[in-house]
């Protein structure tokens, strides 16, 4: 659907998400923000939560039931996981969405309620939803009123396996991805295991073979395998803000060598703005893409003969979430995807 302009909400505005949603959409030059939801900090202005966003000149932040959803055309739900299902139960039906939460990532009802321990409350508007991985599924993007946006740790493994996975390059039954966040990804609401003094100068695993994306990537992975996928996957909290580096550890199949991987994925991502594979055998970092909305994918031959090691890396608050979601919302609305999404990494 081609719209001119469009005035968006953003459900969740005071935690770190909420803020990166702010950040871009106010450049957006097609967008105009109507409504900043965020209930524990309701009635206080926006500067108060956020000082570097006190210049916006942006509505008070408010509580959801106050929120006139006749005059939005979109909203950004960036609530916590499993609080988002009620929510967006009650919104106008014709009102879009992008649900920036696990709530509507898992199609099957069953794997929502083991994966997250409760019942889906929406079950309904599940079957509408659209995983939002947008540089493979943006034909079912465009038709829909609820994308799913994918996690962060999910976008940045994905995105170098799923053109692997649809030409049957690797072994289904043999990848490995040790991956590590930032800090922001555990979000803002103090929490022991985020503090500095838990976090600065040490580097810990967490979730270890039980982490909640396990299965959404399982999930995409079969989409476009064909069969049923599942990975070894296994987090990690290091120091530091924002980013994601994901190691993804890959066997070839039969008579494949590592530059099948390289050009392939080369292929794949040629005409995407946010997917950049480097030259084989380089090495990318997350500093190269701190503040953006892309994905540096690079290609290594492994020691081992018959392998090979895939290196991703992301900003998480921006192509693992925020951003990912402003490209899914140009999508829906049949623009270019490129629109308010043209920053340069912020370095060092």
């Amino acid at each position: 659907m081609l719209r001119d302009r469009a005035t968006v909400g953003i459900l969740g505005a005071s935690g770190y998400t909420g803020a990166e949603l702010i950040r871009i959409l106010h450049r957006h030059p097609n967008v105009r923000i109507g409504a900043l939801a965020a209930e524990r900090q309701a009635g206080k202005p926006l500067g108060a939560v956020f000082p570097h966003l006190a210049p916006a000149g942006l509505p008070d932040l408010c509580k959801i039931d106050e929120i006139d959803f006749a005059s939005l055309d979109i909203v950004f739900c960036a609530l916590p996981h499993a609080t988002t299902q009620a929510v967006v139960k009650a919104l106008p039906d014709g009102l879009r969405i992008v649900d920036l939460s696990a709530d509507f990532r898992l199609r099957d009802p069953d794997v929502y309620a083991r994966t997250y321990g409760h019942p889906h409350q929406a079950p309904e508007l599940q079957r509408i939803a659209v995983y939002g991985l947008t540089e493979h599924y943006r034909e079912a993007v465009r038709g829909t009123r609820l994308v799913a946006n994918p996690g962060c740790y999910t976008t940045t493994a994905e995105l170098p396996l799923v053109p692997l996975v649809g030409e049957r390059l690797i072994d289904l039954d043999e990848i490995v991805i040790d991956a590590k966040s930032g800090v922001s990804g555990a979000g803002r609401d103090p929490k022991p295991t985020s503090l500095f003094c838990e976090v600065g100068e040490g580097f810990a695993a967490y979730g270890v073979a039980t982490h909640r994306h396990g299965p959404e990537i399982d999930q995409c992975l079969a989409d476009f395998a064909g069969r049923r996928v599942t990975v070894s996957f296994t987090p990690h909290l290091v120091p530091m803000s924002r980013g994601i580096f994901a190691t993804l550890y890959v066997r070839l199949s039969e008579a494949r060598e590592p530059r099948d991987l390289h050009e392939r994925l080369t292929a794949a991502y040629a005409g995407e703005p946010f997917v950049r594979v480097l030259p084989f055998a380089e090495l990318p970092a997350t500093q190269q893409v701190r503040g953006t909305n892309l994905c540096l994918i690079a290609v290594h031959p492994d020691r081992r003969q018959g392998r090979a090691i895939l290196l991703s890396v992301t900003d998480n608050l921006v192509k693992g979430a925020a951003g990912q979601a402003v490209q899914n919302m140009n999508a829906m609305l049949g623009w270019d995807e490129r629109t308010g999404l043209s920053d340069l990494a912020l370095f060092p």
